[in-house]
């Protein structure tokens, strides 16, 4: 059975750092999926690229996949972990989809992450915490990649969240939040009191 987990946090909150560790931990040949395009043109997004390059084991093999992340994940073969980093950036990658197109997408997607043998550490940003942004298309990549990490987050075994120089376990610290047919918190009906 493969293991899924899911590291998220704000910008700059060390995610990709701990995600590495624990690929590291896994004790099997790590496959790491970056979802990030190049572009000669940006030297900064060139470095940030880069300073990722220079932490990785050399053993390590890398896959630049800016779009087909399901078929590539799907061939992943077992006793291998897999690093894909970062969600984000594949789903800003996809935002000129159309709402029903993207949405069949990230079903395939949490299908597919289902399916797969290899174990599976996912780097996902938090983007819902600030200010909502004042133009459509801010929006709706807010609203997908929250989407998204929330759907994921509900599949796997562990979720961390990396903020303010501390890594929390919220597969130990909370409940999963299940919503609808399946109610509240541990699907109980949770703790909720509103």
């Amino acid at each position: 059975m493969n293991q899924i987990i899911l590291v998220t946090g704000p910008a700059r909150s060390g995610k990709s750092e701990w995600a590495e560790a624990l690929a590291i931990q896994s004790d099997k040949p790590v496959v790491y999926i970056a979802t990030a395009s190049r572009d000669p043109a940006d030297q900064e997004w060139l470095q940030r690229i880069q300073q990722h390059q220079q932490r990785r084991p050399p053993d390590w093999v890398t896959l630049e996949v800016p779009g087909q992340l399901s078929d590539t994940l799907a061939q992943m073969p077992p006793n291998t972990c897999v690093l894909v980093d970062s969600l984000g950036t594949w789903v800003a990658n996809l935002l000129s989809q159309e709402e029903a197109m993207w949405e069949k997408t990230m079903e395939e997607f949490l299908e597919t992450v289902q399916l797969v043998a290899a174990d599976m550490i996912f780097v996902g940003e938090e983007t819902g915490w600030g200010v909502i942004p004042a133009y459509p298309m801010g929006r709706t990549f807010r609203d997908r990649l929250g989407g998204l990490v929330r759907h994921l987050g509900t599949i796997c075994e562990a979720v961390y969240l990396v903020t303010g120089g501390h890594v929390l376990n919220l597969s130990l610290l909370g409940s999963p939040l299940f919503v609808g047919d399946r109610g509240l918190g541990n699907g109980e009906g949770g703790d909720f009191q509103g």
